[in-house]
């Protein structure tokens, strides 16, 4: 979490600087910033961000539709109205590791803004079950925001072919998550997927890393927002 809180201060330093910045976090980032054991890497970002007028609050479940509200909200601030025939870009990648699971999810408009998301899942999920997470929670995203014409990026093979329909689903979970996603494909005028080296993924594997390697948040899923930004350079050197 002091990571992410690193991050999204570097990325959007004018308006930690201009405003009061409320975290809300159920770990008690403050006092382990403030410990007088704490390591030297814990030791540089608090001192980074005691510039900053940081409130920590209590966490509140954040359901899914207020996740889609404030998007909407969101993106109706920072994105400049895009006429529906033009395309959007979604990049998705998933991560299972031993301390838990989450999606990096990279939206891109057409003015060229990247919307860049981390998400901790509150459950464990397997590699595959993480990357169609990613991908219908991406879909759900690129549809709040008001993409039509929609391009999606993997690098599943597994995920890009089974949506495609080259390779057919046989378990139970997976069928369902094709479900989900035949269900979100008819919101969008056009949508296609396309499978990519994970090299061309770096952006939204980097994100579900950082999202998995979260300490445990609970039963719901997350969203930690990493950045809104025009282009890179994305992630500054920590």
């Amino acid at each position: 979490m002091a990571l992410a809180l690193v991050v999204t201060a570097r990325r959007l330093r004018p308006y930690f600087l201009s405003h009061p910045i409320g975290v809300r976090t159920n770990t008690p980032l403050k006092q382990t910033l403030g410990k007088p054991d704490t390591s030297g890497r814990l030791v540089k970002w608090a001192v980074e961000l005691s510039e900053y007028d940081i409130s920590y609050l209590p966490r509140t479940t954040i359901k899914a539709q207020a996740l889609a509200d404030f998007i909407s909200e969101m993106t109706e601030m920072t994105i400049k109205e895009a006429s529906q025939d033009q395309k959007w870009l979604l990049h998705v990648d998933g991560s299972s590791t031993a301390q838990g699971s989450g999606a990096g999810i990279v939206i891109t408009t057409p003015q060229g803004e990247d919307l860049e998301f981390a998400i901790k899942f509150g459950f464990k999920a397997s590699n595959n079950e993480a990357e169609y997470e990613a991908l219908v929670i991406g879909l759900r995203m690129a549809h709040e925001t008001g993409a039509k014409h929609l391009l999606a990026y993997s690098d599943s093979q597994l995920v890009v072919k089974q949506v495609e329909g080259t390779y057919e689903a046989k378990e139970e979970s997976m069928i369902q998550y094709l479900q989900q996603i035949a269900d979100l494909k008819t919101k969008f005028h056009h949508f296609q997927i396309i499978q990519i080296p994970r090299e061309e993924n770096a952006k939204a594997d980097s994100l579900s890393k950082l999202a998995s390697s979260l300490e445990d948040c609970g039963q719901d899923t997350s969203p930690y927002i990493i950045s809104l930004r025009p282009g890179p350079p994305w992630l500054s050197s920590l």
